[in-house]
């Protein structure tokens, strides 16, 4: 499975970066607004550390409008992902970008069905947002496995981007179901590397060795 960051710290990115484990980012105008700096610049900045997709996201509602918007962002670095909601004029947007080899990502799916459209409309990602599902009595993870049954039926290209990541049980019962893709904020992912028995192992390994009165250098 992928792991995307869902940020636009540039410094959780590059912290994350170093260790190998980021394929990607998402962002989106929330993300950017809290940043505090513009939104072009931010964006070729992430680009310019992450190999793999960056997506940005498209703030017209009409097809035209956002295909105006996709031109300007996808000169921004040859990695960057359009990302349109799901809605008829996203999708218009979508097919008429994925036809010209541009990556898009339709964000905001909230059933499978959506997903379903999506696929069939061309989209490189689809992101089913499963804490919001949660959040609103559904459950997320129903949703990501209904979405990967569809796909793998119809041997649909479009991968599955589970976002809207709360909790490492999320990204674990994502990689179970066999979803394509991730992203979570930086601190989810670093949750990812604790556990109670390691730490404990940790201290004793450093006890035992300081018993010894050695050093490596």
């Amino acid at each position: 499975m992928k792991f995307f960051a869902d940020t636009a710290e540039l410094d959780d990115i590059k912290e994350l970066a170093a260790t190998g484990l980021l394929d990607g980012v998402t962002t989106n105008p929330s993300l950017i607004a809290k940043s505090g700096r513009d939104f072009m610049e931010v964006t070729k900045e992430i680009c310019d550390i992450v190999d793999g997709p960056v997506s940005a996201e498209v703030v017209a509602l009409d097809h035209e409008a956002m295909m105006k918007e996709a031109e300007v962002l996808r000169k921004i670095a040859d990695n960057v992902c359009i990302k349109v909601p799901l809605t008829i004029d996203g999708l218009k947007t979508c097919k008429a970008l994925t036809s010209d080899g541009t990556m898009v990502n339709v964000t905001l799916c909230f059933s499978a069905n959506q997903a379903l459209l999506a696929a069939k409309a061309g989209a490189t990602f689809i992101s089913p947002f499963v804490g919001r599902h949660d959040d609103n009595g559904f459950n997320g993870m129903e949703l990501i496995e209904d979405i990967k049954t569809i796909y793998d039926n119809y041997l649909f290209d479009t991968e599955i981007l589970v976002a809207s990541v709360r909790h490492v049980t999320h990204v674990l019962e994502s990689a179970l179901i066999g979803a394509d893709v991730m992203t979570a904020p930086p601190k989810v992912i670093k949750q990812l590397f604790n556990h109670v028995l390691t730490d404990k192992g940790i201290e004793g390994f450093l006890k035992d060795w300081e018993k010894t009165g050695q050093s490596i250098i």
